[in-house]
């Protein structure tokens, strides 16, 4: 949408007869190693890329939001800013409600505003459309009404809003890459501290991204009962999370542990450790390394943590007897279905696409979409 701002305002002066005074973005993001661990206090590494929400947006004089979906049926909104409810009809509604209802308590001065939102982000294939819009929304009201709101107060605000307003209790990855991303790098975020330290993408490297097309139907339930497995096993430690768990700690404690929750704790320990040695691999510009901690996150989300599906693991088999050792793909994500992502030599991204062509719906029965993503600058990133 960023090249298309042009036909962008002129929609927006189509559906609300005013000009726009702005148009803000905020990307969606993909996971490229340490799944399930961001609710357990550890390590992510995300990058922001070339899909995500838009939102044009003028000022109004009274208190009512209007927004208008773009991509929804066009279909429309509109409440006031000083009685904000949920919405049952209007689903996708609520990321604005509850956004702006944190937002309303932290700067009580806002007032209302037209908002024409659009979104690229892929539906239900796990690359964050939620955070993106969350974020989006942030970043147009602090233009609007020049908040002094920066990325991670917004990543912050964000989560608020989905845990307590829209009811998915997420970590603060998706909005904190969203908000904070460097163009050119992907992340190393320390879900504890909310400190993070960019990670290079080596010359030559794309981000190849394949969603399976699975529906994930069990991800809401099991995503619960995972976090819920690893508080149980935190506790045990009488630690605060995983975090604080070494691998020693927990291998010696195997035989007094259930085994499912020793299976369960081994995962995200050891995808700490990987998630951390996966910055140095970027530093380094060691895609044989980086591509070996990949295969092995995919290998623990499949028999430790359980979360993945035959066809997650047939993508990231496929892609992984491509790329040897010059890049690597696992699942990323929630699970259950969703989508593969493989970092690899620009040169070999058609190869890729070939192979997914020729033997995923042979084998599955499915067809796959496939995106190669550029690596972006967040929303509140300013250098």
């Amino acid at each position: 949408m960023k090249n298309n701002n042009m036909l962008f305002k002129q929609s927006f002066h189509e559906k609300f007869n005013l000009a726009a005074t702005l148009i803000c973005h905020a990307p969606g993001r993909v996971n490229i190693i340490g799944d399930h661990t961001d609710y357990n206090d550890g390590f992510v590494l995300p990058a922001a890329i070339n899909f995500g929400t838009d939102i044009a947006a003028s000022r109004r004089e009274d208190d009512y939001v209007k927004v208008i979906a773009l991509d929804c049926n066009q279909e429309f909104v509109e409440f006031s800013i000083e009685d904000i409810q949920f919405d049952e009809r209007y689903s996708w509604s609520n990321y604005v409600r509850g956004v702006l209802q944190v937002l309303k308590q932290a700067f009580p001065q806002i007032r209302g505003a037209n908002l024409l939102v659009s979104g690229n982000v892929p539906q239900g294939a796990g690359l964050s459309s939620s955070a993106s819009f969350e974020v989006a929304v942030l970043k147009t009201f602090s233009e609007l009404y020049q908040l002094p709101l920066d990325g991670i107060k917004a990543a912050l605000m964000g989560q608020s809003a989905e845990n307590n307003f829209v009811g998915c209790n997420c970590g603060i990855m998706d909005q904190l890459i969203s908000a904070m991303g460097k163009q050119g790098n992907a992340m190393l975020l320390d879900c504890r501290s909310l400190t993070f330290e960019d990670a290079p993408i080596p010359e030559g490297i794309g981000l190849f991204i394949v969603n399976s097309n699975v529906k994930r139907g069990l991800v809401d339930s099991e995503y619960n009962l995972r976090r819920e497995q690893c508080e149980q096993v935190a506790a045990y430690f009488k630690k605060s999370a995983l975090r604080d768990v070494s691998l020693s700690e927990l291998e010696a404690a195997e035989s007094m542990l259930d085994p499912v929750l020793f299976r369960r704790a081994r995962h995200v320990v050891t995808e700490n450790l990987r998630t951390e040695a996966a910055l140095a691999c970027f530093k380094n510009a060691d895609m044989a390394g980086l591509g070996q901690l990949m295969r092995e996150s995919h290998e623990s989300l499949k028999s430790d943590f359980e979360v993945t599906t035959k066809e997650l693991d047939g993508l990231a088999d496929m892609l992984n007897e491509v790329l040897g050792d010059s890049g690597g793909a696992r699942m990323t994500g929630g699970g259950f279905g969703g989508c593969v992502v493989a970092l690899s030599p620009i040169n070999q991204l058609h190869v890729l696409q070939k192979t997914i062509d020729e033997l995923y719906s042979k084998i599955f029965g499915l067809s796959a979409d496939t995106y190669v993503c550029s690596i972006e600058q967040g929303a509140f990133r300013v250098i």
